[in-house]
């Protein structure tokens, strides 16, 4: 009886220190797993920012990105994009009292001065010009309020929910609020049109005015003092609630970025956060696409994707396909995130089929197939042990009786 017992002491313990052993390699796998799909982010002082890919719009990465916060000048992305979308660039531009008046920093535009919108636009941008910015609003809308109004009707048009103006050029007002979030998708609606490019991307420009005769120049110092690679464009702002304000766009091979930081106690603080977040966009993640013409299918539905389908992701991420019975193409990784989605078009019913995965390859995981090997080397082992439990008990038996 003491030898049966001891054999039964004998096999718990190899079940618990088995156990053990299974759950010290799950956790093992798991973290190697996360650690493989998440790269160390950058630490960031700004007290917002964020970084998204400006083809796709993913989210690299964030920090407080739907906070409603004072931009300071970065409104100007704003204005220039909608007096672009909305004026006549040839335009003469009569410069009025109001806009001749305006505190803060200046092109010295004169009262009367006739100017071309596209010139106010340059002003505006590249030497942050707030009377340029009133001369814009006035020439639009006829007048700053009317601006504002009519900007923010724009701004929700195209999806911006968070974002309420009351002036083009961001002086500081407290209802005067975006957020980080906001900032990059209205650059990244910007950044498609090839005007707004040219002038967001310009470095240094001759500047004859009736009263200023000189060179302007960015204040972006990614651009000129500092250059940092792949620098497509950068606004700065600054006023004394808003803290030191950037947003900063750049393109490596197929990957573009769009960085905002906001509220950054110091300038050095804000570039620093700001080739941080770029460092981090460029060395982790990667353009991938899916050819035209894939077929895709789900139960009866067969559909078909007319364009090249491009997407972002994590260098060592790995994505999974799947169609919804409305034909919406989604892309998830590991922890089923959605990383991109994309509206199939309907081509055929199929017959005599109901396929609920696509008809080209998908992506292995061969993470699934690790989980299953151990799965099975457990259940095996666990098989072998009660055996053996068995076997000795009915040994044991025969001994004793």
């Amino acid at each position: 009886m003491g030898r049966f017992i001891s054999i039964e002491f004998s096999f718990v313990k190899r079940l618990l220190m088995l156990l053990i052993v299974i759950s010290i390699f799950s956790n093992s796998f798991n973290n190697k797993v996360i650690e493989a799909v998440s790269p160390d982010k950058p630490l960031i002082t700004s007290e917002a920012a964020i970084l998204i890919d400006g083809k796709t719009g993913r989210t690299l990465y964030e920090k407080k990105p739907d906070k409603k916060m004072n931009p300071a000048s970065l409104t100007k992305i704003a204005t220039a994009i909608y007096a672009i979308e909305n004026g006549n660039l040839d335009d003469l531009v009569t410069v009025s009292h109001n806009a001749r008046e305006v505190v803060g920093t200046r092109v010295y535009l004169e009262e009367g001065e006739k100017i071309t919108l596209k010139r106010l636009i340059q002003g505006l941008l590249i030497n942050s010009g707030n009377d340029a910015g009133v001369a814009i609003a006035e020439h639009l809308d006829g007048s700053v309020e009317g601006f504002a109004t009519s900007l923010n009707r724009y701004l929700r048009d195209l999806g911006l929910q968070n974002t309420n103006f009351v002036n083009p050029h961001g002086l500081y007002h407290p209802e005067h609020q975006t957020t980080a979030r906001d900032l990059a998708l209205i650059t990244k609606y910007a950044m498609k049109n090839r005007d707004f490019r040219e002038i967001f991307g310009t470095k240094e420009l001759k500047w004859n005015g009736k009263s200023w005769d000189t060179t302007i120049y960015t204040h972006h110092k990614l651009m000129r003092q500092q250059p940092y690679d792949g620098i497509t464009g950068g606004k700065t702002g600054y006023v004394v609630e808003s803290g030191i304000t950037l947003v900063t766009t750049a393109t490596r091979g197929e990957l573009s970025l769009i960085a905002v930081t906001l509220n950054a106690p110091s300038e050095d603080i804000a570039y620093h956060d700001t080739v941080d977040l770029l460092d981090y966009g460029f060395d982790n993640f990667n353009v991938e696409s899916i050819s035209e013409g894939q077929l895709f299918a789900i139960n009866n539905e067969e559909y078909i994707n007319n364009d090249i389908l491009i997407y972002t992701i994590s260098k060592n991420e790995k994505i999974h396909q799947q169609i919804t019975n409305d034909g919406l193409l989604e892309l998830k990784n590991d922890f089923q995130d959605v990383i991109a989605t994309f509206q199939l078009e309907r081509i055929t019913t199929l017959n005599d089929k109901n396929v609920s995965e696509t008809k080209d390859s998908q992506i292995k995981d061969h993470s699934n197939y690790t989980f299953i090997y151990v799965l099975f080397f457990t259940m095996f082992v666990l098989a072998l042990l009660m055996i053996s439990r068995w076997f000795y008990r009915n040994f044991n038996k025969k001994m004793y009786y």
